[in-house]
């Protein structure tokens, strides 16, 4: 079995895999040899129609990595968002916050792209920037301390991970990251636990093809059932995001087609005019959980390998990617200065500065979730007057949308647009 060594090897090619990837081969150049292992990488994504939306914190990391300029004219901004509160039989739905969407002069706080072609764009810069792709996955791994000790009659380096692929092949590095998703294998090979609960709800998500122009606005409908998120796209096009409970969703999904539309229409309403769906509905069941830990020796998780909260507020993907920058600072730093990327210490620098952020926004979209997803009337006026009240304090608003985009706090440099 052939062995070759890289200084970082990515276990997972999706968004955040592939954009750490691109961030620390144009930091560090040539000399820093990365690799991304996913089987994925050799698929087509051509009936994939999900789309996501990019906080303006993270469309400033794809523009300073050049990524943006290759998938900008196909993401649509977010211009204008709308939140309401009410029954799913209320004919009116009165509008209790309602946020501009720009950050600054031209700089809307967040878009959406379609997610096939942000891959495909991401996949293709990486090969550009000398990043090796391998088609296959990591299937196992050696830790240092797993090997002994380290002699002239034994093989191995202290300093590097010994990792298997799907392939046959064989890959040594000084640390192993873990893009591998919510079911992470490379978390549970560490022995890294989680904790975290299932919210007994189900994200039902559809694309929709709608009669009048949506003017890049978003709209969040708070239901008793969970929130229905209406997501602007190119054209007259929107994502649907749209919580029930587990059980109702499983109704809903087995529905034939005209049946689920009125369903649809139902919470959807008319003001688009006549809705007609394209592509395909899916329905994923929502979670909260995080790692009890973001590293383990020698290994880094990102992205929901690390995390998985409630996609009320959105924030999912963008947590993931805030992770990337922040890893890629730590990396590029230490590598700077002659220091091994994966040791302990750089490690515990990516941790500190992930973890709070990660576990108050998981609070933060916990709480939010089980404020609105209930049918008490009392609670319902609570929320009410908080969404009102929020709305006449401008200021406020202008710190949530900064919160919101991700730039409030100790903000990663590819987040703020600056080059590592």
């Amino acid at each position: 079995m052939l062995r070759a060594d890289v200084d970082v090897l990515i276990a997972g090619g999706g968004f955040a895999g592939l954009t750490l990837a691109i961030a620390l081969r144009q930091a560090l150049g040539e000399s820093f040899a990365v690799a991304v292992a996913d089987p994925s990488l050799g698929a087509t994504h051509a009936g994939d129609e999900r789309a996501s939306a990019i906080v303006a914190s993270v469309r400033r990391l794809f523009d300073t990595l050049g990524v943006w300029p290759r998938v900008a004219d196909e993401a649509q901004p977010i211009l204008d968002m709308v939140v309401t509160d009410s029954r799913l039989g209320d004919a009116v739905r009165p509008t209790f916050l309602t946020f501009a969407g720009e950050i600054e002069p031209g700089e809307p706080f967040a878009h959406m792209i379609d997610n096939r072609r942000l891959v495909e764009a991401l996949a293709d810069k990486a090969r550009q920037t000398g990043v090796e792709l391998r088609t296959a996955a990591v299937t196992e791994f050696t830790l240092p301390s797993e090997r002994g000790p380290v002699n002239a009659s034994t093989s191995g380096d202290a300093s590097r991970i010994d990792a298997r692929l799907s392939d046959g092949s064989a890959l040594a590095a000084p640390l192993l990251v873990a893009a591998d998703g919510a079911r992470s294998t490379i978390r549970g090979r560490a022995g890294i636990a989680t904790h975290g609960w299932s919210y007994g709800q189900s994200a039902i998500v559809v694309n929709v093809a709608h009669e009048r122009d949506h003017g890049g606005r978003a709209e969040e409908h708070f239901l008793p059932a969970g929130p229905f998120a209406i997501l602007p796209l190119r054209g007259r096009r929107a994502s649907i995001v749209w919580t029930e409970t587990t059980a109702e969703a499983e109704r809903i999904m087995a529905l034939p087609d005209d049946a689920f539309h009125t369903e649809l229409e139902q919470r959807f309403k008319l003001h688009l005019g006549d809705i007609k769906v394209i592509g395909r509905r899916r329905a994923h069941p929502l979670g909260f959980f995080v790692a009890r830990s973001f590293i383990a020796e020698r290994i880094a998780l990102i992205g929901d390998a690390a995390h998985l909260i409630h996609p009320i507020a959105g924030q999912g993907l963008n947590m993931g990617l805030k992770d990337v920058a922040a890893l890629a600072e730590v990396i590029v730093d230490a590598a700077r200065l002659g220091l091994d990327p994966g040791s302990a210490e750089v490690l515990e620098r990516y941790q500190r500065w992930r973890r709070f952020d990660t576990m108050a926004m998981g609070v933060a979209t916990d709480g939010l979730n089980r404020l609105f997803s209930n049918r008490s009337d009392l609670l319902r006026l609570v929320r009410d007057v908080g969404l009102g009240l929020v709305d006449r304090v401008p200021a406020l608003k202008r710190l949530f949308i900064r919160e919101a985009a991700g730039l409030v706090g100790d903000v990663p440099k590819l987040l703020r647009g600056e080059a590592l």
